[in-house]
């Protein structure tokens, strides 16, 4: 089986299964009017009937809020674990996932310190009287979060997470992938599951039509119903009231993944996709990549990195606060993948209502990055041309001796080809011999018929050439002309006057090749006595 050698090859033959899925997603959950000093004054002195609003009046909230979850895990029988410094929390949350056996549930609850907004009473003076009152800042502190680890029937795992202190903003973290397993499992579609992703499916196209109903509506109903369960921050009252939690996008990753018929495919093709589209990160190429216009006043760094987990590379393309991120997954898949930290880089609301419009970026994004590999050349196909031509070959049976570059009849045979490919009737054995004893300086006559017999067979069996149908005369195939035009162009233009610079003598004139040369081997020779 031979190997796909371009990125438009592997794709459209290469590849079994592809679908398009939300993956991971974290929501902001906040009350709108309780994020500002103001109106947290409000709600306590026009909600809740106090004088004044300062922080001593959200001690009893935030006290009440613990007590309601330290009884509710006793209650439920369920692990409250405070997580220490430097522990992965999604480690934590694996090993309980393992071991639970219900259909949803808690699987525990974390608590972890992390530095965070709020709101506190600043002591201030009236100028005119000095009398002392209390006044509502923003500011940080350092408080305890509680994160609900959970198992939904139909999103599977996910985390809401709550800030202890008041107005106890939250998080809600889920995974698209997730919940599309969960959905194939209840409709009975057999499926066999990748890490966090599908490898194979009996039903793709209604797999993707799952996937593409992840919408608001349902990511607003696992929050509400979630809320109704677990220990909620306010009481009862608060939120017959409209002090109810809303929902806006923090991040969210948009995923396309292709699955090969065999890991070698993807393999190979990922390797030659970083080599070449290192300026993937480009502006102008960012441009391509997330249809907008970038200019010199667009803020962000545009870049492209290269990062390794272990033996396993991924392609990064930044554009201002968001990215792509493109690798090999489990040995079987393309993963790439948009994620989106700020939503007002594309001029877009952060509220939920707006995920059809993220979703539109986002995947957009993914098949336009793939859009722009389609038409970079792979290096395999330039090895595989430059063994064809360099090197002996056996074509049919037939020996055909190697075209050495720089040898100067190849070169003669290369020019004359550039010429030929202007004729319509093509050429002869005749006009070969006229042109290569040109080219070389020397006498037609000691060109001889035999010697461009053998050039011509040369050149017919790498591909330079083929022979016109019942005739006598050649012409010029479309790589021979390109390959020709190539090789006789690079070796006067580029390996005649670098060698030329970096030869024994110096030059007559200041060369910055061999300045360059220079500085390489000055820093080879520090390294090498170093070492020794």
């Amino acid at each position: 089986m031979s190997i796909a050698r371009s990125v438009a090859e592997v794709l459209d033959e290469h590849v079994t299964l592809e679908l398009e899925c939300i993956d991971r997603m974290y929501c902001n959950l906040y009350i709108p009017i309780l994020q500002s000093p103001e109106g947290i004054a409000w709600f306590f002195k026009h909600h809740r009937g106090h004088v004044f609003a300062s922080s001593a009046l959200m001690a009893p909230i935030t006290k009440a809020f613990i007590e309601h979850i330290e009884s509710f895990a006793e209650r439920e029988g369920i692990d409250l674990v405070t997580f220490r410094r430097g522990e992965r929390k999604e480690d934590i949350a694996k090993e309980y996932l393992d071991r639970f056996s219900a259909d949803e549930g808690v699987l525990f609850i974390g608590k972890a310190q992390e530095k965070t907004a709020v709101v506190r009473t600043e002591r201030r003076r009236n100028p005119q009287t000095g009398a002392p009152y209390a006044w509502l800042v923003k500011t940080t502190a350092v408080i305890n979060q509680y994160y609900f680890y959970c198992v939904d029937r139909d999103f599977g795992p996910f985390f809401i997470k709550f800030a202890s202190y008041f107005p106890c903003n939250g998080k809600l973290c889920f995974n698209g992938h997730e919940y599309l397993k969960r959905q194939l499992a209840k409709r009975h579609i057999p499926f066999t599951a990748l890490d966090n992703g599908i490898a194979e499916c009996a039903d793709p196209k209604k797999m993707q039509t799952i996937a593409d109903e992840l919408d608001a509506e349902k990511i607003d109903a696992l929050a509400r119903k979630w809320f109704r369960r677990l220990p909620h921050p306010l009481p009862a009252r608060d939120r017959a009231a409209g002090f109810r939690y809303e929902i806006s996008t923090l991040q969210a990753e948009f995923s396309l993944t292709q699955v090969f018929d065999r890991p070698l495919s993807g393999r190979f093709f990922f390797e030659q996709v970083i080599r070449d589209n290192l300026d993937a990160g480009r502006p102008d190429q960012v441009q391509l990549i997330f249809d907008r216009r970038v200019m010199r006043t667009t803020p962000g760094r545009f870049r492209t990195r290269v990062l390794s987990d272990g033996v396993i590379p991924s392609l990064h393309v930044d554009y201002k606060h968001s990215r792509i991120k493109q690798y090999h997954k489990e040995g079987r898949a393309l993963r790439t993948e948009t994620t989106i930290n700020d939503t007002r880089d594309f001029a877009i609301g952060r509220k939920l209502e707006n995920l059809p419009a993220l979703r539109k970026v986002g995947f957009t994004a993914n098949r336009r990055l793939l859009g722009v590999q389609r038409i970079s050349h792979d290096c395999s196909i330039g090895e595989d041309s430059f063994q064809q031509i360099h090197h002996h070959i056996q074509r049919n049976g037939q020996h055909a001796a190697a075209l050495a570059f720089g040898d100067p009849r190849v070169l003669a045979l290369l020019g004359a080809m550039v010429l030929f490919r202007l004729l319509p009737r093509g050429f002869s054995n005749t006009d070969l011999r006229e042109h290569v004893a040109t080219l070389l300086g020397l006498s037609a006559d000691l060109m001889t018929r035999g010697k461009m017999t053998y050039d011509l067979r040369r050149l017919r069996l790498h591909g330079f050439i083929e022979r016109i149908p019942h005739s006598h005369r050649y012409r010029v195939t479309a790589f021979g002309f390109r390959a020709a035009l190539f090789l006789t162009r690079s070796h006067s233009r580029l390996f005649r006057p670098g060698l030329a610079a970096l030869g024994p003598r110096d030059p007559p004139a200041p060369a910055a090749l061999r300045d360059a040369v220079s500085r390489i081997e000055h820093a080879v020779d520090h390294l090498w006595r170093d070492v020794a």
